[in-house]
This record gives structure tokens, sequence and C-alpha cells, in this order.
């Protein structure tokens, strides 16, 4: 089955914020935008010496209570978690908060779900850090445990890692939010085909740490492996599969701090190559509209997730391309 041309629609990624108000004003902001959804993230540990060698920045705040208040406080806005990582949640308490925050915010809640990559993080934390395959075993088993709390059926989950059962689930929320699976090896990518609403495209982050592996992994002919494994996953439901990936270079002449040229500096790429890279949208805003519409011609991406360094400058894309 081809993949269905969607609308474009766009997320804020923002997950740093000193006061309770200065996050219910980034809510408010973000909606007025004409953004779709608002994201956070899940990572736990601050600034030291776990984390400076993994080049993520600081997460001020935790996932489930940010996504409340900002689901309260605004109207329109969907709200989500990209992604939630399965290691450090319990799944039944996972499955009971998000179906939770599904029923204080009907139709406006995204669960986004990956199994984690951040080793500094856990080691910091305390937890164990499994070997890739169980910690997609334990995603897997997750995405499972939670579709059923959706669907409101009696919790039945036997896996290698997640065992539940004997119960009903409760809450059951009146409309399943959507379950957004995300990464970037072979196995995630045909296992979120096969199970997600949402599938993110991200980098294969294989190397425990941001750096130059994660932009290897990311080509435009390794997007297009990526986007086969998918395929192979999804099989006759990939035309109902929504295809959504995070912009992480972004630089708008005139507008954002970071330049084209500087990207380039950082990256080594070619202007033509960083142009082309599935994760930048550079140039000017009508370039930036072009290379949507490209990304969305030759990948099927229509859900673009932009970080909180661009979100306000990338508001005039926003405002023209939403629903196009």
């Amino acid at each position: 089955m081809t993949h269905q041309t969607r609308p474009f629609r766009f997320a804020a990624q923002v997950y740093r914020a000193n006061t309770g108000k200065e996050w219910r004003d980034v809510a408010h902001k973000v909606e007025d935008m004409g953004y779709s959804a608002l994201h956070v993230s899940d990572h736990y540990i601050g600034p030291g010496a776990a984390l400076d060698p993994t080049g993520h920045r600081p997460v001020t705040m935790a996932p489930i209570t940010s996504m409340a208040v900002a689901a309260e406080v605004t109207e329109t806005l969907k709200v989500g978690c990209r992604m939630f990582c399965t290691s450090y949640h319990e799944p039944v308490v996972l499955a009971k908060e998000a179906a939770t925050l599904a029923m204080f915010a009907p139709d406006r809640i995204e669960i986004g779900l990956g199994a984690g990559w951040l080793g500094a993080e856990y080691e910091a934390m305390g937890i164990d850090f499994p070997s890739a395959g169980s910690r997609v075993d334990r995603l897997e088993e997750t995405i499972e445990l939670i579709a059923q709390q959706f669907r409101g059926e009696q919790i039945d989950v036997d896996g290698k890692i997640v065992k539940a059962a004997g119960f009903a689930p409760l809450p059951v929320p009146e409309t399943a939010p959507p379950i957004m699976v995300g990464g970037g090896a072979r196995r995630v990518l045909t296992l979120a085909g096969r199970t997600a609403d949402i599938v993110s495209i991200n980098f294969n982050n294989r190397s425990g740490v941001l750096g130059s592996d994660s932009v290897l992994t990311s080509t435009v002919e390794e997007t297009h492996k990526k986007m086969g494994w998918v395929r192979d996953g999804a099989g006759d439901r990939f035309g109902d599969i929504e295809i959504e990936t995070g912009a992480y270079f972004v630089a708008i002449e005139g507008k954002t701090d970071i330049t084209e040229d500087a990207l380039i500096d950082r990256t080594g790429f070619s202007r033509p190559e960083l142009r082309a890279f599935p994760h930048a949208l550079v140039g000017s805003v009508d370039d930036i509209c072009e290379q949507l519409e490209q990304r969305r011609e030759e990948f099927g991406f229509s859900y673009f997730t932009i970080g909180d360094r661009a979100y306000e400058q990338f508001a005039p894309v926003v405002e023209r391309m939403s629903g196009k």
C-alpha cells in the first residue's frame, strides 16, 4: 500500500522552564502560534559529569506532570512526550498514567514510546542498562499493555520482561490516544510500523551519545532504509500511519541565532548536503517550505517537531504550511 499524502502539522518540543508561570506561558504561546502539539521529553539527570559527555541538554521538567499542566491551560493543543523511555517506567503504571491524561484531555494526548538509549543516564540513575534487544523487548511488551488499556481489555501480557494479568484497566479513555513509536534501528522501526499510529523517524543513537554517529545514521540513503523497515512492519496498514520526524538543525535566514554557515561548520556538510539532510530545515522561509514539500514527497514526512531553540522563529513556516 502506498502512503497517503497527509496535511502538514507541527509540534514544538520544549522541556526547559524555570517556573510554573513560564511553562504555562510556553503552552499558551505554542497554541497561539498554530502548532498542532507540544512535546516534552523523558530525561531526568541535570548538569554534571554524567550528562556532560552525552551531548544531551538538561531537561528541566518531568514529563507526565508537565503534560497535565499544559493540557489544562490550553484548549485545542495536543500534548505529548517524545518519547517515554519504557525502561524508566513500570508498564502498568505508565499505561494508567497515559489513560488518565487521555481522560482529562480527550482527543488531545499523544503517547510517544521509545526503547531508551542514553546509557550514561541509566548509570547515573542507578538503573540497569540492558542490551538493545532487551530494551526493545520491553518496548514491544509495553506497547501491547498500553494498547490493551486503551481498548478496555482485560490486561494479559506474558512477555519476556513485562508480565501483567488478572485485572481490568481503569480508566479506559473514551477515545484511544494515538501511540507514537520512534527510533532509528531496524527492529524498532519494524515494530513501529506494525503497532504505531504515528512512526517517528529518528537518529540511531546506538553509540549512547548524540554526535557524529547519530548524523551518519540519518543521511538520505539511511532514511530511505528506515522507511523500508517501517513498510516491512506495516504491510497493508502502511497507508494509515502518520510519519513524524525531528528537525534538529534549524537555521532560518534572518531569524535564528544559529546560521546555515554555522551548521555547515558543525556538521562538515556541504551546503547542498545540509539542505538535503532529512533532519535539517535551513534557508529562507520559502526555502524551508520547499524542503518540507520535498520531504513529504520523498519520505512521507508530514509531521515535524521543532526544538525549543527555534520554535518561536519557526512560527511563520507553521502559519504558512499547517494543514496544506
